[in-house]
């Protein structure tokens, strides 16, 4: 349990501290999830590629290992040169507006150094794809070896093959089944993987499928991690959902609090023009 534990940390992406995905291998030798490079440039000022596309570099995928493959096309020098004018020249690790190129500096967060990208920002960093299958394989072994047992079969229990968020417990087939009745209001919960440890059921992102995490005040709308890191929300202010939240319910508290401290002049003058109509038909 301890070796687990031990090859657990070597696993874990030290900027968002959860398993890696899409790693990408940085000069320095460590390591860090696609998304999270993208985030930390994009705090440091850099335009970065959409972060749900895969890393271009030649070795991002088996099939585009062969340098012929890998090789992509030049814009001629005078197209070059109008686009950097107009502002639309932005690359991964460039800054927007920049008219010359310029190396991008990451701060590496394993080892606290500032690493030289290049001018190609992230499109220079190779994925780790050995890295990736060692994580898969480790999700694929803790799966195995914690099984979930049902809760709620008599003895001997049966593996678990759904979870219920609502209910917060694991069945079998059979116990989902006899717990989760037709035509019952707990037939419409939604049967998800089992586990031990049931979270509250966020908001998802329509997008990206992924649960949100901040709010945009500018466009007046919920996002996910991978929203946050795209070129449309580059110069918005958005905060964590809880932060906006407070500011809102304090808000709403108080907008409250305003109308029923006028509920009762409100109630008095309906009284009066009631009595003044009742005048005026007599």
């Amino acid at each position: 349990q301890t070796s687990m534990k031990n090859m657990e940390r070597e696993l874990v992406c030290p900027v968002c501290k959860e398993m890696y995905k899409q790693p990408l291998a940085l000069p320095c030798t460590h390591n860090v999830c696609h998304v999270c490079a993208s985030e930390v440039l994009l705090q440091h000022g850099h335009l970065c590629c959409d972060p749900t596309s895969e890393p271009t570099s030649p070795a991002a995928t088996p099939s585009t290992r062969s340098p012929r493959l890998g090789r992509r096309a030049v814009p001629k020098p005078d197209r070059l040169d109008r686009l950097l004018k107009s502002g639309f020249g932005t690359y991964p690790g460039r800054k927007r507006g920049a008219v010359h190129p310029q190396t991008v500096s990451f701060p590496c967060p394993a080892c606290q150094r500032d690493v030289d990208l290049g001018e190609r920002g992230l499109g220079s960093l190779f994925r780790n794809l050995t890295l990736e299958r060692v994580v898969e394989r480790y999700r694929q072994t803790i799966n195995i070896s914690a099984a979930i047992m049902c809760q709620f079969c008599k003895p001997p229990q049966l593996e678990a093959t759904k979870g219920c968020t609502e209910c917060k417990s694991s069945f079998c087939n059979e116990c989902f089944k006899l717990y989760h009745p037709w035509g019952t209001q707990k037939a419409q919960h939604e049967p998800t993987p089992p586990t031990l440890t049931f979270r509250p059921k966020g908001l998802m992102c329509p997008e990206h499928k992924e649960e949100v995490t901040h709010y945009c005040k500018t466009c007046q709308r919920l996002v996910c991690q991978l929203c946050r890191v795209r070129r449309t929300h580059t110069s918005h202010k958005i905060t964590p959902v809880l932060s906006a939240y407070q500011a809102l319910r304090e808000k709403l508290t108080k907008s409250l609090a305003y109308i029923l401290s006028s509920q009762d002049t409100v109630q008095t003058q309906i009284a009066e023009l009631e009595e003044t109509v009742k005048h005026t038909e007599v």
